[in-house]
C-alpha cells in the first residue's frame, strides 16, 4: 500500500494472470511472473496495476467464477506471493488495484453448496425463486450470455438466478450476511496493502425484488445493450434486473467497506444509459470512476468518442479504456493493425480526460491471434463459435522475447502463442520506433507535460474532435483524410509538418 494520495485521472495497467508471466513451467502465469514483470508496468508510466481474479476458481469462466474470496488459486501461487508482490509494487510506486467479484460465486463455492443443503445461515445467500405453477422459470430474465438467467435445482425445487453463466448464481446483497461477508473480504485485502478495487459487473448487483419480466427493447435500446445482437440478451430492455431503485446507493457500501483513501473502479455492462448509469455510479461517496463499453464496442470511431464526451456531465470520471481480459485487441479492431494505427488509438487514450485502463500486450500493438475451436475455454466464445467476442484471443499470454514461447514459460503454454516475429518486449525495447516505446513516451508526456486533465471544452468537425485542456489543446484525427494544422505539435503520434495525417493525433501545450 503507498502513501501517497491517488491522482485524479490514474493510469491502470491490467494484469490477467495466468497469461503474465510464468515462473514454475506449467503453462500458467502467477504471482511470482508479475512480480518479475512488475517493472514493465512501471516503465510505461502507469500508476497502478489491476490484477484480474488469483482467487481459487474452477476457472469456468476465467477465474470470474471465484470459490474462495480470501485465497490465492494453488497454481498461481501463495498469500506469501501475493504479500511479495504488494511490496515490490510499492518499491516500484505502484498501486495495486484487486477485482473483487461480489455479483456471483461459482458453483463450488462453500457457501452454494450451503444453501442447496439447507443450512439456515447460507439458504438465502443467493437469489432463489419457486418456479411458475407450471414448473417454468420465475421470469423472462436472460443471462448476459443470452440463454435463461435462471437454473433449476432439483435438491431445493426451485431455481437459482445467475447474469451469467449457470456455474456462476448470484449473491443475495440485499441478506445482510452476505453483506458482512463482503465487507470482511475487502477489509481483509485492505489489510494486506491493496490500495482499491475494480468491482466486476457493478450494474448487476442488484435487481428489482417484483422480478417483473423485462420489456422487449425498441431498436435504440437493443442497440445500446452490451453484445453482439445477435445475443438474445440485447431483445430486451433491462429494466429490472440491472441496478434498479436503490441499487445505485447500494455501492455506497463499497466505499464504507474500502475506505475513504481506496480508488474504487466499476464496470458498467448495461450498455442502455451506459454513461449515464456510470456518473451516477462515480460520485462521492460512492465509486471513484467507472466505465462503460460503448468505446471499444463501437471500435473506437469518431462517433462512439463523441457519444461518450456528449453524454457524460463529467468526463473526469468516465474510464477510457479499448482492450480488456473481455474484449478482442483493439489494434486489429478498432485500428487496421499497423503501428500508425496503434500510436494514433494509444495517444487517444493518453489524452483522454479520465482515468486509463491500459491491457497488458496492447503496449505492443498485439493484434487479435487466432485460436482453434478445441483450444477455447471461455464459455461465451464457445457458445457462439466461430463468431463469438473472441475474449479467448485476448487472453492469449504475451510475448516478452523471440523463439519458443516467447519466455513467458519454459513449458507448454496454457493457450498457445503463435504471435509474429518482432513483437516481443525484449525487440520493442530497443526499436525506438515501436509501439511499446511510444506508449512509454505518450503516457510520460501526459503525466509530466499535460497538467490536470481537467476538460474545458471539445468540439467535433466530421472525424476530428477537438480537445482543451487548461495547458493543452488535442486534436484526434480518426479520418482518413489529412487536416491542415497552423504549427507543429509538442507531441504527435505520426509526423505532422503542416498537416495531421490521418489517423493521427496531436498535443499543443500552451
Amino acid at each position: 500500500m503507498t502513501d501517497r494520495a491517488w491522482p485524479a485521472a490514474p493510469v491502470i495497467y491490467q494484469i490477467y494472470p495466468r497469461s503474465f508471466r510464468d515462473t514454475t513451467g506449467n503453462g500458467i502465469g502467477d504471482l511470482r511472473g508479475i512480480i518479475e514483470k512488475l517493472h514493465h508496468a512501471a516503465d510505461l508510466g502507469a500508476d497502478a496495476v489491476w490484477l484480474s481474479p488469483f482467487y481459487p476458481s474452477p476457472w469456468n469462466d476465467g477465474g470470474y467464477d471465484v470459490s474462495d474470496h480470501m485465497s490465492v488459486h494453488p497454481a498461481l501461487g501463495t498469500m506469501q506471493d501475493f504479500d511479495n508482490l504488494v511490496t515490490c509494487a510499492g518499491d516500484l510506486g505502484l498501486r495495486i488495484l484487486i477485482d473483487q467479484v461480489f455479483n456471483h460465486t461459482s458453483i463450488e463455492a462453500p457457501w452454494f453448496k450451503r444453501s442447496i443443503a439447507g443450512d439456515e445461515k447460507y439458504s438465502d445467500y443467493y437469489v432463489w425463486a419457486d418456479p411458475k405453477p407450471d414448473g417454468t422459470q420465475p421470469n423472462n430474465w436472460l443471462s448476459q450470455f443470452g440463454p435463461p438467467a435462471w437454473t433449476w435445482n432439483h435438491v431445493r425445487r426451485q431455481y437459482y438466478f445467475h447474469n451469467f453463466t449457470s456455474k456462476q448464481p448470484s449473491l443475495n446483497l440485499r441478506n445482510t450476511d452476505v453483506q458482512e461477508e463482503l465487507k470482511t473480504i475487502m477489509q481483509f485485502w485492505r489489510d494486506r496493502g491493496v490500495d482499491g478495487f475494480r468491482i466486476d459487473a457493478v450494474t448487476s448487483l442488484l435487481f428489482d425484488p417484483s422480478l417483473k419480466d423485462n420489456p422487449v427493447a425498441d431498436p435504440k435500446v437493443q442497440e445500446q445493450v452490451s453484445g453482439d445482437n445477435f445475443v438474445p440478451y440485447t431483445y430486451q430492455d433491462h429494466s429490472f434486473d440491472l441496478l434498479p431503485g436503490d441499487g445505485i446507493d447500494f455501492v455506497t457500501n463499497l466505499r464504507d467497506w474500502a475506505g475513504d483513501d481506496a480508488f474504487l473502479i466499476g464496470e458498467v455492462t448495461s450498455g442502455n444509459q451506459s454513461i449515464e448509469l456510470a456518473e451516477r455510479l462515480a460520485t462521492d461517496g460512492r465509486m471513484s470512476a467507472a466505465y462503460a463499453t460503448d468505446l471499444p464496442e463501437a471500435g473506437a470511431t469518431a462517433d462512439a468518442y463523441a457519444d461518450v464526451l456528449t453524454r457524460a456531465k463529467d468526463a473526469g470520471r468516465i474510464g477510457w479504456w479499448l482492450s480488456s481480459h473481455d474484449q478482442p485487441r483493439h489494434a486489429g479492431k478498432a485500428g487496421d493493425g499497423t503501428s500508425h494505427d496503434a500510436k494514433f488509438l494509444a495517444l487517444m487514450l493518453a489524452t483522454a480526460p479520465g482515468p486509463v485502463l491500459i491491457y497488458q500486450g496492447e503496449e505492443l500493438g498485439l493484434t487479435q491471434p487466432a485460436l482453434a475451436k478445441s483450444a477455447v475455454t471461455d464459455p461465451l466464445d464457445l457458445l457462439y463459435w466461430p463468431d463469438g467476442p473472441g475474449r479467448e484471443g485476448a487472453r492469449v499470454p504475451i510475448p516478452w522475447e523471440e523463439g519458443g514461447e516467447r519466455a513467458f514459460t519454459t513449458g507448454t503454454p496454457w493457450l498457445p502463442m503463435d504471435w509474429p516475429e518482432d513483437v516481443s518486449v525484449a525487440v520493442q525495447h530497443i526499436d525506438a520506433n515501436s509501439v511499446l516505446r511510444f506508449y512509454r513516451a505518450a503516457f510520460a508526456f501526459r503525466r509530466d507535460r499535460m497538467g490536470k486533465l481537467k476538460l474545458k471544452d471539445w468540439s467535433r468537425d466530421d472525424d476530428v474532435i477537438h480537445l482543451t485542456y487548461g495547458s493543452a489543446k488535442v486534436i484526434l484525427n480518426f479520418g482518413m483524410e489529412d487536416i491542415a494544422v497552423e504549427t507543429a505539435p509538442d507531441f504527435a503520434s505520426a509526423t505532422a509538418d503542416g498537416a495531421l495525417p490521418a489517423r493521427a493525433a496531436g498535443v499543443w501545450l500552451s
